[in-house]
C-alpha cells in the first residue's frame, strides 16, 4: 500500500470517503466492499481522508482511537492500494461540495465507484451528503454506494461510541466494536524501581495524549516488544500506595516472562480488559498480594 500526504493522480480507481478513526467493524464493511469492487473492475482502491479530523479545526482537542500510522497499518491489512491523507485547512472549510467532487475527486481520480458511510458529509456547511453523491452520479460518471449503519448487538457502531466506552473503562466492549484491540505505544522510560524491588519490574511509558484516556486502574494486556508478543498487566494511574506526591499518571506494564533492560525502546500495548480500579493499599506487602491475584486474571 502507498500513502500520500497530498493529492496524487490515480485515475483508474474506486474511492472510499471518510476519516476512519479506529478502522472499526463499520469501516471494515466499507473497505471490504471497496477492495471487492476495485478487484472486480481491475482498478485501484483508494481511501481519501485527512491527516487530522475536520472536527479538530473547529474544537480545541480531538481524541484519536488510532494514530495515522496505526490507521494506515490497518487499512493496508485490509488490502487497500492507496491512502491519500489531505490537510484539513481554511481552503477545505470554504470549499463547496460541488467543487470538492469536481476539482478533487473527479479531477484526480475519475472514480468508477465512490463509497461512503450513511452519515458521511463533506464540503462547506456539510452539503456533500450521500444524497448529493447519488444525485451527481450521471453528471460525473461514477456509481455511488452508501454503506448503511452497521450494528454490533443493538448498537450502531461509531468512533464516538467506541471512544466513550474506552473513557468509561469498558475495554472489552470497545474492542468488540473495533474488531481489534485498542493500542497504546510509547518509549520506555525509567521509573522509581519500586516494582522491581517487590518482584514485578515494569516498563513505564507516558500515556499518549492524543488517545482517549482510560480510567485509572489495572488492565490485562498483550505487549509487543522487539518483535515478539507477550502477555502482560498494565497499571495506569498515579500509584497512590507508592508515592502520593505523584502528579502525572503513568502507564506501567508488567511483561510476563520478560525482564530485559528496554529503556529507550518502543513497546506496543494492546488492552484486553479492565480488571479493577486503582486503589491505595496500606503497605507494599498488601500491594504485592493484590498484584499476584491480578496476574492470575491476566
Amino acid at each position: 500500500m502507498e500513502v500520500f500526504k497530498s493529492l496524487h493522480v490515480i485515475k483508474n480507481s474506486c474511492i472510499g470517503l471518510g476519516f476512519f478513526d479506529g478502522v472499526h467493524r463499520g469501516h471494515q464493511i466499507l473497505i471490504q466492499k471497496l477492495v471487492e469492487l476495485s478487484n472486480k473492475t481491475k482498478s485501484k482502491s483508494v481511501i481519501l481522508t485527512f491527516q487530522k479530523s475536520p472536527a479538530e479545526y473547529f474544537i480545541e482537542k480531538v481524541d484519536y482511537i488510532t494514530t495515522n500510522g496505526e490507521k494506515e497499518e490497518l487499512l493496508s491489512s485490509l488490502g487497500v492500494d492507496y491512502v491519500i491523507g489531505l490537510d484539513f485547512n481554511e481552503e477545505m472549510v470554504r470549499m463547496s461540495a460541488e467543487d470538492y467532487l469536481k476539482n478533487i475527486i473527479r479531477a484526480y481520480f475519475s472514480p468508477k465507484y465512490i463509497l461512503s458511510g450513511f452519515n458521511h458529509t463533506f464540503g462547506n456547511a456539510k452539503s456533500g451528503t450521500p444524497k448529493f453523491l447519488k444525485d451527481n452520479e450521471k453528471k460525473y460518471g461514477y456509481k455511488y454506494i452508501e454503506i448503511p449503519p452497521v450494528k454490533y448487538g443493538n448498537e450502531v457502531i461509531s468512533s464516538t461510541l467506541i471512544r466513550n466506552y474506552l473513557k468509561a473503562g469498558n475495554i472489552k466492549k470497545a474492542n468488540d466494536l473495533l474488531g481489534h484491540k485498542f493500542k497504546i505505544s510509547g518509549t520506555v522510560k525509567k521509573g522509581n524501581q519500586i516494582g522491581k524491588t517487590i518482584g514485578f519490574p515494569t516498563a513505564n511509558i507516558n500515556y499518549p495524549v492524543s488517545k482517549p484516556e482510560i480510567p485509572y486502574g489495572v488492565y490485562c494486556v498483550e505487549v509487543t516488544c522487539r518483535g515478539k508478543y507477550y502477555k502482560g498487566m498494565l497499571n495506569y494511574g498515579i500509584k497512590p500506595t507508592i508515592d502520593r506526591r505523584e502528579k502525572e499518571p503513568v502507564a506501567e506494564v508488567y511483561i510476563i516472562g520478560f525482564d530485559d533492560n528496554i529503556y529507550g525502546e518502543n513497546i506496543n500495548i494492546f488492552l484486553k480488559d479492565k480488571i479493577r480500579d486503582e486503589k491505595k493499599f496500606a503497605s507494599l506487602e498488601e500491594l504485592k498480594k493484590q498484584i499476584k491475584e491480578d496476574l492470575k486474571r491476566c
